[in-house]
Formats: C-alpha cells, sequence, structure tokens
C-alpha cells in the first residue's frame, strides 16, 4: 500500500484529535465500570431484582458504549493514519456524540443542570469542528490516504 506525501496533523487539527483522544479515554474509562460490573456478585443480585425491560435496557447501553468505544478506536487509528474517509466518519462520529447526549438529557434520571453540561460540549464540538472537516483546504490536504 502506497502513501501519499500529505500535510502533517498539526495547527487546528489538533484539537479535534485531542477531542476524539479524550472521548476514546473517557469510553474506555466507562467500559471498564461496566465490566466491572458485570463481574461483581452485588451486579448480578442488583440486576436479579430489575424487571426484564430495565435489565435488557442496561444491557443495550453498555452494547452501546462497546459499539462508540470500538467505532472511536478504528476512527483515532484512521486519524493517524491519514485516511481520505477520516472526513466524512468524524462528522458522523460528532452526530454519534450529539445523539448520546440528547439520549442521556431525554431519558437519564440525572438532575436537568448536569445533562445540560453534559449535552453543550458535544453540540459546541459538532458547531465547530464539523463545517471545518467538511470546508478546510488543510483538513482536505491531511487525510488523503486510501
Amino acid at each position: 500500500m502506497s502513501t501519499t506525501p500529505t500535510t502533517r496533523i498539526g495547527g487546528w487539527l489538533l484539537a479535534p484529535l485531542a477531542w476524539l483522544l479524550l472521548t476514546l479515554l473517557s469510553t474506555s474509562l466507562g467500559l471498564v465500570v461496566w465490566f466491572m460490573a458485570i463481574i461483581s456478585p452485588r451486579a448480578h443480585q442488583m440486576l436479579s431484582e430489575l424487571s426484564t425491560q430495565n435489565v435488557v435496557l442496561w444491557y443495550l447501553s453498555m452494547a452501546t458504549a462497546v459499539a462508540v468505544w470500538i467505532y472511536t478506536l478504528w476512527l483515532s487509528v484512521a486519524f493517524f493514519k491519514r485516511r481520505a474517509l477520516v472526513r466524512k466518519h468524524y462528522i458522523i462520529w460528532l452526530l454519534v456524540c450529539v445523539l448520546l447526549a440528547l439520549k442521556s438529557f431525554a431519558f437519564s434520571p440525572v438532575n436537568d443542570e448536569i445533562a445540560v453540561s453534559q449535552l453543550i460540549l458535544p453540540l459546541l464540538a459538532a458547531a465547530l469542528m464539523a463545517p471545518y472537516f467538511r470546508y478546510a483546504q488543510r483538513v482536505k490536504n491531511t487525510f488523503v490516504n486510501p
């Protein structure tokens, strides 16, 4: 596989890269918490006391966290390899993050102030980074490898 000489990752591209890597770190820590709960006997006891619907939702949330982690890891690797498909997939990834923040805002039993504060960052990131990935010449020159 040959690679095209490209612009290095730098400048304003460091902000989206940092956002991606911090999300990878936070989802990794979240998965550690999920898997610690799975192996805990107390968690199994608490899950057995819940209704079937709540247990299904719990495992569905865990599956969603695993899917987001896998997608974020794949996108991080593609980002460092400067693949051409990063431009499109980074925007999709930003939208997924916004949808997950909206889901937690709408369906989680947390205080509205906490939910809004968790919703603002993904919205701000999507509002700033999606147009940058779509239109910036630097991004077009950086992500050109097949």
